[in-house]
């Protein structure tokens, strides 16, 4: 595991120094660059967690280096600016193309060091807001009193400190990213970047370059494993990758490096692997779909997530989560289960796991009234897409639209159920419903599904 690794940009050789000493004096890794172009290499070697830029210098000024960056997708870190002669436009324009903060020179100690630290975790906070966008809502630690819970809880600690790899399963919605961000928080490693990289919702041919990045003459597009840099990379429905993606991220584990898509400079590798499967891995070898040497590389320690039918007494300390969730970041309206709701609640076969249940708090808060939750609000809420489940004609189309419009209807519930089926899991969808992978892309995109929200 690194530290923050930091790149100075200065042309004048003692400024470049001083900032190298102090900084690598407070624990950081610290690169150097006279020039831009220079500068330009070493972000082609390696990603930095910071770069301190200088705005003048004799061939390509800071700015010009700045909208550069900012230009391909945008800056690939937090850049503060250093200037001895800056002026109000120049710091208003660094600052419109992202730049964090400016320093003028001759540098104050005080200020530098403050102000990098202020950069790092802004950047931190940045990534993990990010996140929880992206998966919402986000359990900090697994929650449930149950014996079952809190030996599962134990166990995470104690493989927390270890920086082996790991490989979570369990069901669709039972909690494995939940379970890897806790291992994540509980390491070492928790003070650098958690990336999470859905291997099903990858287009096809397309995972060498989101697994390692590319680059060519004029960019640099940086995979999940650089991302990850110092922290960890949770592989989520590791079983759907490819079997010659599953040969590079070998290669790459085997040397500890690898090159980009298009590149030539080896990056070496420094993050934790946690993957994550709903498959049985071990039949997937035997049938061939995955590679024996990668499964033994990822099975390091093996992490089975229970479905929520083997931890039940859970069920009510989870509806008041989710309900407590949905009041504070939805703004919806406060209601509670009453105790034959939750009695029912917990005898129920939950099938999709915690992520029902979740979804179950939020649809009765959205489409209920009153303050309390009854067992026949309930089976009411369940009953529709149960029924669906069950082969009875409960689909929500309107029999007054045109043909092409129902279908559509149809084609749309259809789909989102059997995402939720398979928990947000591409291949399988496309495997049952006997649509090749990329047509199916390109049907949930027209119908409107969100496949990140079914994640």
């Amino acid at each position: 595991m690194s530290a923050p690794y930091v790149l100075v940009v200065d042309d004048e050789p003692d400024i470049r120094m001083l900032v190298k000493e102090i900084l690598e004096d407070e624990g950081f890794q610290v690169a150097v660059a006279e020039n831009g172009v220079v500068a330009k290499q070493s972000l082609r070697d390696r990603l930095p967690d910071l770069v301190l830029l200088d705005i003048w210098m004799p061939d390509l000024d800071g700015i010009s280096l700045l909208k550069e960056w900012a230009e391909d997708n945008g800056l690939p870190c937090p850049v503060v600016m250093m200037s001895g002669h800056g002026t109000v436009e120049t710091a208003v324009e660094a600052t419109r193309l992202g730049a964090y903060d400016f320093l003028e020179k001759p540098l104050s100690l005080a200020k530098l060091l403050l102000t990098v630290e202020r950069a790092l975790e802004a950047d931190k906070l940045q990534q993990e807001n990010l996140g929880l966008r992206r998966q919402i809502p986000h359990v900090q630690e697994p929650i449930g009193k149950s014996l079952v819970m809190q030996r599962l809880r134990e166990q995470v600690k104690r493989i927390a400190q270890h920086d082996t790899w790991i490989l979570i399963t369990g069901e669709p919605g039972c909690g494995r990213e939940t379970f890897a961000r806790y291992v994540h928080a509980q390491s070492a490693r928790r003070e650098r970047p958690f990336v999470d990289l859905g291997v099903s919702s990858i287009a096809q041919g397309n995972e060498a370059i989101e697994l390692f990045g590319s680059e060519d003459a004029e960019r640099i597009h940086y995979g999940s494993l650089e991302q990850a840099r110092g922290g960890t990379l949770f592989l989520d429905e590791v079983a759907d990758m490819g079997l010659e993606a599953q040969a590079q991220l070998l290669g790459a584990l085997d040397t500890g490096s690898f090159l980009r898509v298009g590149g030539a400079e080896p990056v070496e590798i420094d993050v934790r692997i946690i993957a994550a499967t709903q498959r049985n891995l071990e039949d997937e070898v035997q049938a061939g779909r995955f590679r024996e040497d990668l499964f033994y590389h990822l099975n390091v320690v093996p992490l089975h997530v229970p479905p929520l039918r083997e931890h039940r007494e859970d069920v009510p300390e989870l509806l008041n989560y989710y309900v407590d969730f949905y009041v504070d970041h939805e703004k919806l309206p406060y209601r509670r289960f009453n105790m034959g709701a939750q009695n029912f609640l917990r005898n129920h076969d939950w099938h999709g796991n915690v992520r029902e249940l979740k979804n179950l708090v939020q649809r009765l808060l959205i489409l209920g009234a009153g303050d309390e939750i009854s067992q026949e609000e309930i089976e009411s809420a369940m009953g529709g897409w149960e029924s669906l489940a069950g082969g009875v004609s409960n689909v929500p189309v309107s029999f007054d639209l045109p043909l092409r419009q129902a279908r559509e209807q149809f084609e749309k519930a259809y789909m989102e159920f059997h995402l939720a089926q398979y928990g947000g899991n591409i291949s399988q969808l496309a495997q049952m419903a006997g649509v090749e992978r990329t047509h199916l892309y390109r049907k949930l995109r027209a119908l409107g599904v969100d496949i990140k929200d079914r994640k």
